[in-house]
């Protein structure tokens, strides 16, 4: 059995393997990917890789693909209770009829596909929230970020806030402490950042506007403003310039490795953009841990 969609204009420049999330199912990252290595899931009647980037007007073939689904089902152990549906649930900031902004909790993935089961998604479409639609996920949040993020309630905005985000037309703010002083109070960070995919080397360009809000001799409450949205920009970016951010484990550096911070002190703390000539901005206050560290560091924030 063959199924078949042709991409519009929505998700052109898409990649397949969101694509597939976003329409097919939550499947996993790991099934996808084997999917298209056995040409179950074909672009143009050709195999693609999982960052495959769609055109308007490509043809999708899934390949007698919907029987995994109910495969994935048995797959899913994360059964979130009531009482984690509900200590998410006050974390919301607004909820009305097309989305919900919430101030997320730092070490909880916003969607599946990562090594842990344990995800929003999942975690909302069991809330009275969601009672007669299902979440969608829109945009990215690293697992030990916290702050703003949005999940939409219908397909329709889920679709109108992905183009949003793709073509730049939603401004995030974030805050950030780091190790040492930043030298200049603001500016741009442009890098040429490098990750791997399959083993493939893949440069990427990232921009990001900086404003140093305080600092001291041995850290900095910095500002940032990312233009680009690449995995791990932030944190690359102050690493590279020798001010990584307190609680990095991954982007660290050397001089930095014996810091007891145990979180990430990285915090979307401000998002904003328009639908139907309406602005709309959503601010995320400050975990405890990172007003805390404000203190002990003697770093001043006016919100």
């Amino acid at each position: 059995m063959i199924k078949s969609f042709i991409v519009d204009k929505t998700y052109a420049s898409m990649r397949i393997d969101k694509y597939l999330r976003f329409n097919i199912g939550k499947f996993p990252q790991s099934l996808i990917e084997k999917s298209l290595r056995n040409g179950k899931v074909k672009v143009n009647n050709k195999k693609v890789k999982s960052n495959f980037k769609l055109n308007l007007g490509d043809k999708i073939d899934l390949h007698n693909f919907e029987f995994k689904e109910n495969l994935l089902e048995k797959k899913i152990k994360f059964k979130p209770s009531n009482k984690v549906i509900k200590e998410n649930e006050n974390l919301i900031i607004d909820n009305n009829e097309n989305f919900v902004v919430m101030n997320k909790s730092a070490g909880i993935s916003v969607q599946g596909g990562t090594k842990s089961k344990k995800n929003l998604i999942d975690i909302f479409s069991k809330s009275e929230i969601f009672q007669d639609t299902k979440p969608f996920s829109v945009h990215r949040l690293d697992k030990e970020t916290s702050g703003v993020f949005i999940i939409a309630k219908n397909r329709e905005t889920a679709q109108l806030l992905t183009s949003l985000f793709r073509m730049r037309k939603v401004h995030k703010t974030y805050l950030a402490i780091c190790h040492g002083e930043i030298e200049k109070n603001s500016g741009q960070f442009n890098d040429q950042l490098i990750r791997y995919d399959n083993g493939k080397k893949i440069i990427e360009e990232a921009k990001t506007t900086y404003k140093v809000l305080d600092k001291n001799s041995i850290c900095s409450l910095v500002e940032l403003k990312p233009i680009t949205g690449r995995k791990h920009q932030l944190r690359k970016q102050l690493y590279a310039i020798g001010n990584s951010i307190y609680g990095d484990s991954k982007y660290s550096n050397k001089l930095f490795k014996q810091s007891k911070n145990k979180n990430l002190m990285l915090h979307s703390y401000q998002i904003k953009f328009m639908i139907n000539n309406k602005k709309y901005t959503y601010r995320a206050s400050l975990p405890n841990y990172f007003n805390e560290l404000l203190k002990v560091k003697r770093l001043k924030f006016l919100n």
